[in-house]
């Protein structure tokens, strides 16, 4: 008998445990009044108690070491319901191994976070670019590791707010070099999460570059010219990880420039399959053959180039089930003078490039593009995409590069089968900025999806959704508590959610928007009345249902008696 627990729209620390035999047990949800669908946010940064910058370098950036940024994660380090925020943060060329230090925040509701840092213990304060929350060492607690330029960094959660550098005990610090994108997943299938890790390429920070051309002008050099890095695969050993890049045939693959990586089942088989976004070349789908092997079929499968065969500059990833047929599709930002990408997932596993058809490039071509997420900002019943921007070259105008440095957002709202962009003069989303990464999730516990955007050497903003409020959403949360599972927050997990003949799905991967993790919770928006029905599939097949009320937080418990 499988159980589940419901959290009321406005009582969010009350939990009731029901037995899905035995029908859902719930308070009376309100009548739900008609929603707004309407997609606006609000810059809450000044009462949010976020105040830092993201090191990566100086400005005006003079180096390809210092333009990337770095990445951030939402992770639930006290195990509360709320999603708590970290920053790795970055160094300069002065002193690559020394910059100002990570930063945590701890949620205390109505988006307002406190600076834990010092009583965390971490003191962690290297060149960071990836990070990955998942937990590692399966005592069910959210660990942190940091992909570095250079050695990186294993930080495990040991309760209480506190977390113990654990890099050598573990075997975490990987060959060197430049780490990019992480993913935390369970990649053989024995229920623990291992590590793929993204790499750059090969640079000396202390060598200056010369310029190369673009457009008839100087700029930063890289990365084409400079030797790619070959990516990282390290299983976990249950206290320890092993390297496993050449046995696993992810070592025979020819590097790219990795900048970011999704772990998900995109080929329906129940193993865990890798996207890796390279930056100037082909981008890699490694397809899980099982007992830890990979084969790359990008090229054959069709997701390697754009659909004019061309190898784009991948940066950020979204994923999503856009054309309702089951089947994760992936939406890739891409450099400025070319058009972020959308591959749809087919039925018989191969991709198709539907960019045009969707509307997604034209909006794009002259913005550099990174984070990005498919997300119901409107709840309406359909994912919409936000991306944030911001263009390497601190001396690219419009005139000279079709492109500023300084760049806004871009939010394109899905309606039917085209996406069209918002327009607005607010400033949450025409202000230009120098962004890199962003985390979504429902920060302050209203059932919308808020945002933390990380600007390359400047503040992280921190954005509240201003969705009605209304009861037309549902939050699902996934809790693996059996004592043969080390993968507790069900990485890997299928959600298929029914109202009304509307059927949606989640998936619960590995990675993130850009450098970073997604949230683990499922968000949905629910524009119809009735009654929601959700599907579970579990990492190891297992399937369960439930049924809810709109306006709910779900936490389903694979371990529940």
């Amino acid at each position: 008998m499988s159980g589940f627990m419901v959290v009321p729209a406005m009582v969010v620390r009350a939990i009731v445990v029901c037995s899905v035999l035995h029908g859902p047990c719930m308070a009376q949800a309100p009548a739900p009044a008609e929603p707004a669908r309407t997609i606006g946010f609000t810059d809450v940064t000044a009462a949010s108690g976020v105040h830092a910058s993201m090191t990566s370098g100086v400005q005006p950036s003079s180096h390809i070491l210092e333009v990337k940024g770095g990445g951030l994660a939402l992770i639930d380090l006290d195990d509360d319901g709320d999603l708590d925020l970290f920053m790795p943060n970055g160094a300069t060329l002065v002193d690559p191994t020394r910059g100002p230090g990570a930063r945590l925040w701890r949620n205390d509701g109505g988006l307002r976070f406190t600076d834990i840092t010092e009583a965390s213990g971490i003191t962690h304060r290297g060149w960071s670019f990836g990070v990955a929350a998942g937990d590692i060492d399966g005592d069910r607690r959210d660990d942190l590791f940091i992909a570095c330029f250079g050695r990186n960094a294993l930080w495990l959660n040991r309760g209480g707010g506190r977390f113990e550098d654990a890099t050598d005990a573990w075997g975490a610090a990987g060959p060197g070099g430049w780490s990019t994108g992480c993913a935390l997943a369970d990649l053989d299938g024995d229920s623990d999460l291992d590590l793929y890790i993204a790499r750059y390429l090969s640079v000396d920070p202390a060598k200056p570059l010369a310029p190369a051309m673009f457009k008839g002008q100087p700029v930063i050099n890289g990365p084409k010219g400079l030797a790619p890095l070959g990516d990282v695969v390290l299983r976990n050993d249950g206290d320890h990880f092993t390297d496993v890049t050449a046995p696993s045939g992810v070592g025979a693959v020819p590097p790219g420039f990795g900048l970011n990586v999704i772990a998900c089942d995109v080929t329906g088989d129940g193993l865990m399959d890798l996207f890796v976004g390279n930056d100037s070349s082909g981008n890699h789908l490694l397809v899980n053959e099982g007992n830890f092997k990979f084969s790359e079929r990008a090229r054959h499968l069709g997701c390697r180039t754009n659909l004019e065969g061309i190898e784009q500059a991948t940066m950020g990833v979204a994923l999503g089930d856009l054309d309702g047929n089951g089947r994760p599709d992936l939406h890739t930002t891409v450099f400025s003078s070319d058009t972020n990408s959308l591959f749809l997932n087919r039925a018989d596993g191969f991709w198709d490039d539907r960019t045009s058809q969707f509307g997604t490039g034209a909006p794009s071509r002259s913005l550099c593009g990174w984070a990005t997420i498919l997300a119901d900002l409107d709840h309406d019943g359909d994912e919409d995409l936000f991306t944030v921007n911001g263009h390497v070259y601190p001396n690219a105008t419009k005139a000279a590069f079709d492109s500023e440095y300084l760049q806004p957002r871009l939010v394109l709202e899905r309606k039917g089968n085209r996406f069209s962009p918002l327009r607005s003069d607010a400033a949450w989303l025409s202000e230009p900025h120098r962004d890199r990464t962003a985390v979504f999730g429902d920060l302050d516990g209203d059932g919308d999806v808020d945002a933390v955007i990380g600007e390359l050497n400047g503040p992280l903003r921190v954005l509240r959704n201003d969705h009605d409020g209304t009861a037309d959403w549902l939050v699902v949360s996934l809790r693996d508590t059996r004592a043969s599972s080390r993968n507790h927050r069900a990485v890997g997990a299928m959600i298929t959610i029914e109202q009304d003949g509307l059927v949606q799905r989640r998936w619960l991967a590995g990675g993130g928007p850009f450098q970073s993790t997604f949230s683990p919770d499922a968000h949905v928006g629910l524009p119809g009345k009735g009654s929601v029905k959700v599907t579970v599939r579990w990492p190891d097949g297992f399937e369960q249902v439930a049924m809810t009320e709109p306006g709910r937080r779900l936490v389903l418990d694979r371990g529940a008696p």
